[in-house]
């Protein structure tokens, strides 16, 4: 945890602290103060766009699920939950949840929704990689941030195609290369990687293109939701600034931070936005007002959801022994 709170020291100070060129500090009170509401219309965007893109992440995470029997109310929960988790607590201990704790559930083992959330990682790799992408064609972008892009693109498709077309063909050699071993260890993570095959292949085919369908409906309103943000306070810049933000930061979180992404993430989209026509200080604010108003409410959601739950549930342990507990849970 330590190394990811420095990392997020360092991006903190230079998004905010630090001198630039123009001998001001990132961070500027008097154009915070000067900033203001202009559009109540783009604030009930942010919020509505907000709802639709989170209910069509949890229906991306329920149609991957749907085959064990799993209600969406639950898929909703146990994936906004992970998402708070994420947000507060380190070393991605939500996704660890989701996939050890709430596994019975949604009426899974632990390594078939092991298997969904690699799937998962993948596509909204895939989806944000080929938006930037696209947005590149707009603003100057170093070769550098090309490459990054293109390699994004490359490993998530890449990824994808395995999962999707391969599980049916990687299972008998799995098989194969496990039958000639009698180690115990070796029989349970064959035991695993076949649980999790499968799980991918009761997806489908056509299953899998609607998940990068419903990926790109989700990340869409995600986008708008960027772009209304900046409406409602009256940013200036161009139409394709709030999008390649909504895409920069996010693949942001692959930089390993702080707990949320603190600090990565406000300078993505700030290089972003300054890149399409807004000022640098003006930027900057629009990244620390982007990020909060996602880490505040997605916390706000995913922990009523995690404690409406627990109240419900007879003879619950603390969540500090829950937490100990998941390596035990392996399957």
């Amino acid at each position: 945890m330590l190394p990811g709170l420095a990392i997020s020291a360092f991006f903190i100070w230079w998004t905010y602290i630090r001198v630039g060129s123009n001998g001001k500090r990132g961070f500027d009170l008097q154009v915070f103060r000067g900033l203001h509401v202009v559009s109540l219309g783009w604030l009930v965007g942010v919020v509505a766009f907000g709802v639709v893109g989170y209910t069509l992440r949890s229906y991306r995470s329920w149609a991957m699920l749907r085959h064990t029997g799993a209600r969406f109310g639950v898929c909703a929960r146990v994936l906004m939950t992970s998402l708070a988790a994420n947000n507060v607590l380190p070393l991605r201990i939500g996704d660890v949840m989701r996939i050890f704790t709430y596994a019975g559930d949604v009426n899974a083992t632990p390594s078939m929704v092991l298997s969904t959330v690699i799937l998962e990682k993948l596509l909204d790799v895939f989806t944000l990689a080929v938006l930037f992408a696209g947005t590149m064609h707009f603003g100057s972008v170093s070769e550098h941030i090309r490459t990054v892009a293109e390699v994004g693109i490359g490993v998530s498709t890449a990824g994808l195609l395995v999962m999707v077309f391969g599980a049916r063909t990687l299972e008998t050699p799995l098989q194969r290369f496990f039958a000639k071993t009698e180690s115990a260890l070796l029989k349970k993570i064959e035991r695993w990687l076949m649980l999790a095959l499968d799980c991918v292949r009761q997806i489908g085919v056509a299953g899998s293109l609607m998940l990068v369908v419903y990926s790109f409906a989700a990340w869409f309103c995600e986008c708008m939701m960027y772009v209304s943000i900046a409406k409602a306070i009256g940013l200036r810049n161009d139409a394709v600034g709030p999008w390649q933000a909504a895409a920069e930061a996010n693949l942001s979180f692959l930089i390993p931070s702080s707990p949320g992404g603190i600090g990565p993430f406000e300078l993505a989209c700030k290089d972003a936005m300054m890149r399409h026509g807004a000022g640098a200080a003006e930027s900057a604010i629009y990244g620390l007002l982007v990020h909060l108003w996602l880490l505040v409410v997605i916390t706000a959601v995913g922990g009523t959801m995690f404690l409406a739950h627990r109240l419900k549930r007879t003879g619950r342990e603390p969540l500090l022994e829950e937490i100990n507990e998941l390596p035990a849970q392996l399957p």
